[in-house]
């Protein structure tokens, strides 16, 4: 008989994929997915320690489906993704409530650790890493659609002395571009049209045969029946001209959209942050870039209040953003992070200058955005239909990763071409424009 299971699922797309593929493995062990805990007899938290509190946060939801184990004791609850690898027999101990805790690379191991929970084993706890052994996954979607992800890569060598990722992703690893081919063409067989390939750092691949990330982009382009291709995260660092130029000779199916992780406009703030660029560096990326692909679509992360940065400093990374003019930036203020370097260091800035300087980019940032979508408005773009919506109308993107609905009589799948009427920067409107 099915049983149900709830996925909570928190941070980077990384983490949406892997409760992707926990449901998959679950529906062989017999698990269907429920819309609420309360109807679960299997509840799993998908953590990120990426943001502020996160193990307060594991604890607090956890803690919240009290009342669900006293009303059903056979209810088992888990806790998988960057928390459980960061925290491992830590969550189980201090928390009576949690049955059983996997790390990143446990997934796979997802239903035996549920048998042996169920089977009455205590406190079960799987959070070691194989750097050892080859990246080798094969991808597990249960309804892919006309979009998915396909993980190429896992983990991060980069150490930024912000970030807590090598240590609950572990070392950086790719998969055999070999085995992403076979992947990707089994999807594409299925109705699958785009993919976004994952990667802690996407553009630092390389596959056991030699092949880097613009051979993969290439071979993505000419040897599959994709009709677009999309990645994230790429590293300023390893961003560089070869790629640039793949991106021109196959911008048919390479998609117009880049998000290119900048963090801070300062130099010395990027060197004590470990980012391997300089200010000067980013620009010119950039400048090569917006020369190569006109109309491309930039977004960028941003950190604020990394310790030390100085006023003049945010005021260079407002500069930048003035400068630049992303589509969309994501900004986040600082906070530290176990492991990592950067929290050890003295902060000598407050909750609220934090607060106030991430507002004042917010400020700068949403006319730039709001001025960059209005320029869309009496453009023509080709849309690739993602969803058909009640109302008659289509959902879809463009090759910039604009979100564009419009009336249409079609089905999922189709590449029209849409007319622009009206723009604004988390929505464009239009109609078809027929052949």
């Amino acid at each position: 008989m099915n049983k149900g299971v709830f996925i909570s699922t928190y941070g980077c797309q990384m983490n949406v994929n892997d409760t992707e593929r926990m449901y998959s493995l679950l529906e062989m062990a017999n698990y269907i997915p429920v819309a609420t805990p309360e109807q679960a007899e299997l509840i799993i938290i998908n953590s990120c320690s990426v943001r502020e509190k996160p193990v307060h946060k594991v604890s607090s939801e956890v803690g919240r489906y009290r009342k669900l184990k006293i009303k059903n004791p056979n209810l088992k609850i888990g806790v998988g993704g960057c928390v459980a690898q960061q925290e491992k027999q830590n969550l189980v101990d201090g928390n009576k409530l949690i049955d059983f805790v996997f790390g990143t690379d446990s997934i796979d191991q997802l239903p035996d650790l549920i048998q042996r929970s169920t089977g009455g084993e205590k406190k079960v706890v799987s959070a070691k890493f194989e750097h050892t052994k080859p990246y080798q996954i094969e991808t597990l979607i249960r309804n892919p659609g006309t979009s998915t992800f396909v993980n190429i890569a896992k983990g991060c060598d980069n150490f930024c002395t912000f970030c807590v990722v090598p240590y609950t992703r572990g070392r950086e690893r790719s998969r055999a571009m070999s085995e992403l081919i076979k992947d990707i063409n089994t999807l594409t067989a299925r109705g699958v049209r785009e993919v976004t390939l994952l990667g802690q750092n996407v553009n630092s691949y390389k596959s056991e045969c030699g092949s880097n990330f613009s051979t993969l982009l290439k071979t993505l382009a000419t040897d599959t029946d994709l009709a677009r291709i999309r990645y994230t995260t790429s590293h300023p660092k390893d961003f560089n001209e070869d790629l640039i130029d793949i991106h021109v000779q196959y911008r048919q199916k390479v998609c117009d959209y880049i998000h290119l992780p900048v963090q801070s406009g300062n130099t010395e703030v990027l060197e004590r942050m470990n980012r391997g660029y300089s200010r000067e560096d980013y620009m010119r990326k950039v400048e090569l870039i917006r020369k190569a692909i006109p109309g491309v679509t930039l977004s960028t992360d941003i950190i604020v209040g990394f310790p030390g940065e100085t006023a003049e400093q945010f005021a260079d990374t407002m500069s930048m953003v003035e400068q630049i003019r992303y589509d969309n930036i994501y900004a986040f203020t600082y906070s530290p992070r176990p492991f990592t370097k950067a929290a050890r260091w003295e902060d000598p800035l407050t909750d609220d200058e934090k607060s106030d300087r991430l507002a004042r980019l917010f400020e700068l940032q949403r006319p730039i955005s709001a001025e960059l979508a209005a320029d869309c408005a009496g453009q023509t773009y080709e849309v690739l239909i993602e969803e058909m919506k009640n109302d008659g109308r289509a959902f879809g993107r463009t090759s910039a990763n604009r979100p564009v609905k419009f009336p249409y009589v079609g089905k999922v799948g189709d590449l029209v071409q849409v007319a622009i009427s009206k723009a604004r920067p988390l929505l464009l409107e239009g109609a078809q424009v027929e052949a």
